[in-house]
């Protein structure tokens, strides 16, 4: 008796042990994606450009990216800073960003894009999911500045929106943020939703990945929080542009956003059902949208 029950117990024990080492080994892939190569260039939309290279703000990784600028003798309407989403790269291939970039520079606005850390073609070997991400985001504006840009508006997708509204809440620089499709909390949403991103059960593993992840990685999701951006943004605008049908980030984490402030963050829900899918729904549109904010955006 005493046998059997010291071998379910070393089953138990055995099972334990597995369920928690894959646990780790899943959430180890999930911050070291495979890189995504940049397998296309400005010039494939007749766009003048230049390879640029900057360090995130406390310089621990060097970013690549270009700098497509709005005609030769032009003022400016913004400069605006492109921001893409988790495992992704500059293109936004799902987007496409070049091509809403093209339609940007072609209403006269700067544009530069870029690689997160871990990404395209930029150095790093860690994906945080916005707990450095930010801080790409603001090397991205501190070499806008440098440039002499003075209306800098953030426009990011997923990871990059969140990341995009973190970066400005620190940075009065920022005259605006449009959030493509971002999630609030991290923490919070990573417990609903992870098995979207791990095709795993939500329990044991959500609760496993998350207990565990933060000490591989060093890394605090509860920081990851647009919450309490959006309130350090305030009374700068913000965008937030979002499918009601998303499945990979519910659009209640916009609305919720949004909805703390109305009075100078508006709300775009859109019906194309995919994740960050509103621009390839219908660019004009998007287009439309996009630059009518930005006509009502001004300098403090």
């Amino acid at each position: 008796m005493f046998a059997a029950l010291w071998g379910i117990g070393a089953l138990g024990v055995a099972a334990a042990v597995g369920t928690a080492a894959y646990s780790a080994a899943v959430g180890w892939k999930l911050t070291h994606p495979v890189r995504k190569p940049v397998t296309a260039s400005p010039s494939d939309m007749d766009l003048s450009y230049s390879c640029v290279r900057f360090p995130s703000r406390g310089g621990e990784e060097t970013l690549d990216g270009w700098w497509i600028p709005a005609a030769a003798g032009t003022k400016p309407k913004a400069t605006v800073i492109f921001s893409h989403g988790y495992a992704g790269n500059r293109l936004e291939e799902g987007l496409p960003a070049l091509a809403l970039a093209a339609a940007l520079v072609k209403a006269d606005c700067n544009v530069l894009m870029y690689d997160f850390r871990n990404s395209g073609q930029s150095t790093g070997t860690l994906t945080s999911v916005g707990y450095h991400e930010h801080k790409d985001v603001l090397g991205a504006v501190d070499w806008a500045l440098q440039q002499g840009a003075d209306r800098i508006v953030l426009l990011g997708f997923s990871m990059g929106a969140t990341s995009s509204l973190l970066a400005a809440a620190k940075e009065p620089a920022v005259a605006a943020v449009i959030a493509d499709s971002p999630f609030s909390h991290l923490t919070r949403y990573l417990r609903r939703n992870l098995p979207v991103w791990t095709r795993l059960p939500n329990f044991p593993f959500t609760p496993l990945i998350l207990t565990i992840l933060p000490l591989l990685t060093g890394t605090k999701p509860d920081e990851v929080d647009a919450e309490a951006a959006v309130e350090r943004i305030y009374p700068r605008p913000v965008l937030f542009v979002h499918s009601e049908r998303d499945g990979a980030i519910p659009s209640s984490n916009s609305a919720e956003l949004a909805a703390r402030h109305p009075d100078r963050f508006e709300l775009w829900l859109t019906d194309d059902g995919t994740h960050v899918g509103s621009y390839r729904a219908d660019p004009d549109a998007y287009t439309k949208r996009i630059l009518a904010f930005l006509e009502r955006v001004r300098p403090d």
